[in-house]
């Protein structure tokens, strides 16, 4: 906006005291200089600047870190939970795949350009563990439903009691390769028979399950991150 005379409404230029048109004195504002920071402040704040844009050096920014580790926590838990037909071994491939893309969407949030790979391990754990949470609550949710709900805890048990006498057959067979006795394994297979088909015998075996399972997600999506912060960290570093 160009500055005008305050009487005949002349334009002034910036170096004009007086109206060149009727003489008026113009009033002159001059913005007051802030003070110079001291040498060490200085230092300080370039300090603080370039840490902010290459926190990957040091640490995680975890706010970004933990949305990232959220967004693809959710879909990947989802898809290796039994909702889906997907059998374990793609499940582990998806949860790697989604650790990556964690570190990915990582990289794009923070504005930074690599991340190292102890950083990436790190989203990769966070989101493991998120998507294995997830994964065994809803496994523990569909096995009520299907009992309770679905009223199908007739044929969850006869499946059961199929997988139980299978297993202790493999278990006999090697009891006895083993040099045990006839009696010796039949006693074992009874003991092991009355466990394993009791409430308390089969809540701790499908607990058991659904942990090991957490585990080995837990696991590959830590490999994950690794590989992303290998891969797209540098990727994107050429491309920045």
């Amino acid at each position: 906006m160009e500055a005008t005379c305050q009487r005949c409404h002349e334009i002034l230029r910036g170096a004009d005291r007086y109206c060149p048109a009727c003489g008026l004195p113009q009033l002159v504002y001059i913005a007051e200089e802030p003070p110079p920071l001291p040498l060490g402040d200085v230092a300080d704040a370039a300090g603080e600047n370039a840490q902010a844009l290459s926190g990957s050096a040091t640490g995680i920014a975890w706010r970004p870190a933990l949305k990232a580790a959220g967004i693809l926590a959710i879909p990947a838990g989802l898809l290796c939970s039994a909702l889906t037909p997907i059998g374990s071994s793609l499940a582990l491939i998806w949860m790697m795949g989604a650790a990556v893309w964690a570190v990915r969407l990582y990289l794009k949030g923070a504005r930074i350009s690599w991340l190292s790979m102890g950083n990436g391990a790190r989203i990769g754990l966070v989101t493991g563990l998120f998507a294995s949470w997830l994964t065994l609550s809803v496994n523990g949710a569909k096995v009520w439903a299907d009992r309770f709900v679905m009223h199908q805890g007739s044929q969850m048990d006869s499946e059961w009691l199929g997988v139980v006498e299978k297993s202790l057959s493999l278990d006999q067979q090697m009891a006895t390769q083993m040099g045990m006795t006839a009696a010796q394994a039949e006693q074992i297979v009874q003991v092991s028979r009355a466990w394993m088909t009791s409430a308390e015998g089969r809540a701790g075996l499908a607990l058991a399950t659904f942990l090991i399972g957490s585990v080995f997600l837990i696991l590959f999506s830590t490999i994950g991150g690794v590989v992303g912060a290998r891969f797209m960290g540098q990727s994107s570093r050429r491309s920045a």
